[in-house]
């Protein structure tokens, strides 16, 4: 029949029309139906949980990053011949190079932070003017104030740390070094009551149950470092600029310094993250390969059920290549439409995975999300339109490729013997 052949072109209104006619369930085609639907959820899960896992994975690695980098800075200076008694003249020095926003001389030093119980503390000694700029302590004092933090002989701790131990505001906490004065019998420890002044929230929960501030000079005096500091953080304005900026540092500073970044003492977490979110990626794939599969197995089947359907098409007049497309696109548009509506299913969760997390959390009674095993008290999601492009591409070309040889077989098949044995 001229119409179905040389009349017509490739993908012509009649293949879509079979194809769509086959997808249609019917009584006798049945399984066949519902291994198509099976495959079309498979499709719809693989695809979305791809989406949602990429962007929570996203969301930890830019979490973790700003609490890290926020709280600890880009890049640290610390002596490497002498003590750090000149860190008013290094800080002028390294504010001076070009891509600096903040410099802060700190004395930090271990310590154990107790009132009726006794946790491990990093104990901070910085100036005022820098606390209220340091990124992570600015804009996320809870309760309290920095005003007078300089003179006012109190302490900054941590909302986790203040819950911890049940301090308030005014409380009094004990911190307690092991390097404390030097006697005929050694160094002795040291401890000094202070007044807990402000309490910070971080939003991660080894920070804020980790750290305390104080004031420079108070630290100087409890830890025996006199006029020095041990630490020089810097802070840039564009952290993508690194490398450039950490080049400029080293032609300023006039003595030799040791210097490191936030990459070079977080790469092994980092690296981990990553490590962890590629192996996600590539279990979470099985998933959208598996309903692959099931597409392969169900154009199988619907081939072998249409076989009089397709001789009659071919005696008809309809071109290997016509059969074939037809079957294409019946196994195609599964894939299309489990791949779009696990798209927009990924998409609605990822960016309202904190509501979903806490509405599984009331109907579980459980806490999924425990912030003393994640770090973070809330469930970060980032949406990366790359990830999400290659999720969909994977899946549209996963889809495709499971379609040509049953729709190769569909194509090859013979009328006569198709007939024959109806």
């Amino acid at each position: 029949m001229e119409s179905l052949t040389g009349g017509t072109r490739p993908f012509a209104p009649f293949e879509w029309m079979i194809a769509f006619r086959y997808l249609r369930a019917r009584r006798k085609a049945s399984f066949v139906s519902v291994i198509a639907g099976f495959s079309f959820l498979g499709i719809v899960l693989g695809v979305a949980t791809l989406i949602v896992v990429m962007s929570v994975m996203n969301g930890f690695h830019k979490e973790l990053l700003d609490k890290i980098v926020g709280i600890n800075g880009h890049i640290f200076l610390q002596a490497a011949d002498s003590p750090l008694n000149d860190y008013d003249e290094v800080v002028r020095e390294v504010a001076a190079a070009p891509g600096v926003d903040l410099v802060i001389p700190m004395v930090e030093a271990p310590a154990a932070a107790s009132t009726t119980s006794m946790n491990f503390a990093l104990v901070r000694g910085i100036r005022e003017a820098d606390i209220k700029r340091l990124p992570g302590i600015a804009g996320n004092v809870k309760l309290g104030t920095l005003d007078g933090f300089d003179t006012g002989g109190g302490v900054a701790i941590g909302q986790r740390l203040a819950e911890n131990l049940g301090l308030r505001i005014g409380d009094k906490i004990k911190i307690l070094t092991a390097n404390g004065a030097q006697t005929p019998f050694g160094v002795s420890p040291r401890s000094k009551v202070y007044p807990v002044s402000a309490i910070f929230q971080i939003g991660m929960a080894e920070f804020d149950s980790l750290f305390v501030y104080m004031a420079l000079p108070e630290a100087q005096g409890f830890f025996n470092k006199d006029n020095e500091a041990s630490v020089i953080e810097i802070f840039l304005r564009k952290p993508e600029e690194l490398d450039a900026v950490r080049s400029q540092i080293e032609k300023s500073v006039m003595r030799p310094m040791i210097m490191t970044d936030w990459r070079e003492r977080n790469k092994t977490f980092f690296d981990a993250l990553n490590v962890e979110r590629n192996v996600m990626f590539i279990i979470l794939t099985l998933i959208v390969l598996v309903a692959a599969l099931n597409i392969v197995s169900g154009l199988i089947m619907l081939v072998k059920d249409k076989g009089r359907d397709v001789a009659i098409l071919r005696t008809m007049g309809a071109s290997r290549g016509a059969i074939m497309r037809i079957f294409l696109i019946t196994g195609a548009s599964i894939g299309v439409a489990g791949t779009f509506a696990g798209f927009l299913l990924g998409l609605l969760i990822s960016t309202n995975v904190e509501a979903v997390r806490q509405i599984l959390n009331r109907l579980l009674h459980a806490n999924l999300f425990p912030a003393e095993l994640y770090f973070l008290s809330r469930l970060p999601s980032v949406v990366d339109p790359r990830d999400v492009l290659a999720v969909v591409a994977m899946t549209l070309a996963l889809s495709v490729l499971a379609t040509i040889y049953p729709s190769w077989r569909a194509a090859k098949l013979d009328p006569v013997e198709a007939l024959r044995y109806e």
